[in-house]
Order: structure tokens, then sequence, then C-alpha cells
């Protein structure tokens, strides 16, 4: 079967992020970071979008209902039904020009969002991930990163990965993984991207194993065995494709999300689908808390 890559949802969005494929409502959830809007794209093709009224960086489903969602302002719970949004925490009041960028939920249910600087001038590493626990308590770690990217957990959620997005950095790390207490260690390089066209932007985890990084600003999508070893490259019609995640009834379709532009006859900021590459994805958890 050919691989193939189309348009899944015909508007565009200012910087797409964040898909996550929730199986239970068989839709993608997914960002407009700085459009401030959150989308949620069915299976059979419905395309709903939320204005949140600020940059959101990530989200994932709840367990009880809802969205967890890492803002601008901080940790927040969203009421898809009402509309409403309740206040959880910002562990970075003390660095409004910061906000949140990637992050998702391990496999026991805990959310994970990295932030970074905001807005331009001279990028600086003022960026870390934090763990939003199932108790509501919210930790540090991994801090002076310019662009906190690529969090993915192996099939067994044993192995974490993230990402630096910056020039200077251009690495993805891999960590061991305690799923009892959600703390990760022995940090080492991954994949050093420069071995690639593109920087490594958000990431998954197949079936298999192997992790899929969005290669912003090279026009491509890159499979990694769990060696570190590239296993193939995608070609994407798009230069800054920002995060893949597989979805669909047999997760075996990879959802791409990616960075607008005011070229009207372009492609970027679409949400693609890429099919037929005979591999499928990892169920993603709802938050537990």
């Amino acid at each position: 079967m050919a691989v193939k890559v189309e348009v899944a949802t015909p508007e565009r969005a200012r910087l797409g992020e964040g898909p996550v494929w929730d199986v239970a409502d068989q839709a993608l959830w997914w960002a407009d970071i700085t459009g401030g809007k959150i989308r949620r794209t069915g299976g059979d093709g419905s395309d709903k979008v939320f204005d949140f009224g600020e940059p959101v960086g990530c989200i994932a489903r709840r367990e009880a209902g809802g969205l967890i969602v890492a803002a601008k302002s901080g940790f927040y719970l969203y009421d898809t039904e009402t509309l409403t949004k309740t206040f959880l925490s910002d562990p970075e009041e003390d660095r409004p020009g910061n906000r949140f960028n990637d992050g998702g939920t391990d496999m026991q249910g805990r959310f994970w969002a990295g932030t970074m600087k905001d807005g331009g001038g001279a990028p600086e590493e003022l960026g870390q991930f934090y763990r939003y626990g199932i108790d509501g308590s919210v930790t540090p770690f991994f801090d002076k990163v310019y662009t906190t990217n690529g969090l993915a957990f192996s099939p067994d959620g044993t192995t974490m990965y993230y990402s630096d997005s910056n020039p200077l950095v251009r690495t993805i790390w891999a960590c061991d993984y305690d799923t009892e207490t959600g703390t990760p260690s022995n940090r080492r390089v991954f994949f050093d991207t420069r071995e690639v066209a593109g920087r490594p932007d958000g990431g998954t985890v197949d079936a298999d194993g192997c992790y899929w990084m969005a290669g912003i600003s090279g026009w491509q999508l890159v499979r990694i065995t769990p060696e570190g070893k590239v296993d193939r490259i995608v070609d994407m019609p798009v230069e800054r494709p920002t995060k893949p995640m597989f979805g669909g009834r047999n997760l075996d379709i990879l959802y791409v999300t990616s960075i607008g532009s005011d070229a009207e006859d372009a492609l970027d900021g679409s949400l693609f689908a890429v099919t037929g590459l005979g591999v499928t994805g990892v169920e993603q958890a709802r938050f537990a808390g």
C-alpha cells in the first residue's frame, strides 16, 4: 500500500500543535497555539473549534470529563460542554514571558507539559518540563531548555523521550521512566537530528516502539528505531510539520499538525492524515486526575 499524505481538514491553524487521539471519542484533539483555540476533529470528518481565550500549548482528555490544558497562564481544567475553565496552577508565575508548549500523558495518566520563552528576541534557555500529578502536585524537571518538545513514552511506558528544537541543540533524549513514581532518570542522547534535514519538534511512538519525529524546517517525518537509528523518512508538503499522532479506528492513520503562514495557496497550518505506513500507534491515556 502506497503512503499517502492528505489534508484532513480545510481550515488552517496559525500554529497547529499537540494532537492527541482519544480512542473513546474516536476524535483527534489538538491546539492552535497562537490562535488560542482547541480543536476536535472526529474520525467521521466533523470539526469543532473551542476558543480558549489565550495561547494553548498542549491538552489531554480527562477521565472525569473535559480536558486538562497547559495554556499561557498555567494549567486549567476545561469543560467542553459548558465552555468553562477552572484554573489549577501556574508554576511559572515568576516568568510571564514564557508559555507552555509540548506535552501529553504518561501511561498512568499523569500530565506532562513543557515551557519555552514566548515572543521574539534572542532565544534563551528558560523552559523546562512539569509533571502535573494525579493528586494535583506540580513537579519541575529538565531545566535550561530552549524549546521543550518531543514528549512521548515507549509502548510499555518505561522509556520517556523529549527534545529541544533550538538549532543550537536539536537533540532528542531518552530517559528510564519509573511508572510507579512518574520519575525519569538516566538521561542520554537518543538521536542527534543533525543527521537529518529537520530539527526535532513533536513526537510520538508506534506499537513497534519506534519514535516518529516531526522534522520542522525539513519538510519531513522521521521514524527512529529504539536503538536510535533512522528507519524511514516520509516527505511532507509543508516545511514546518509540528507533531505526529496516530489515530483512526485502527490507530493506523498518522495525523500531523503544522505551522501556518501568510501564503494563501500554501498548505501551511493544515492538519494532515498520512496513510499506508503499515504500522499502528499506541493508545494514549487520559489524564487520571
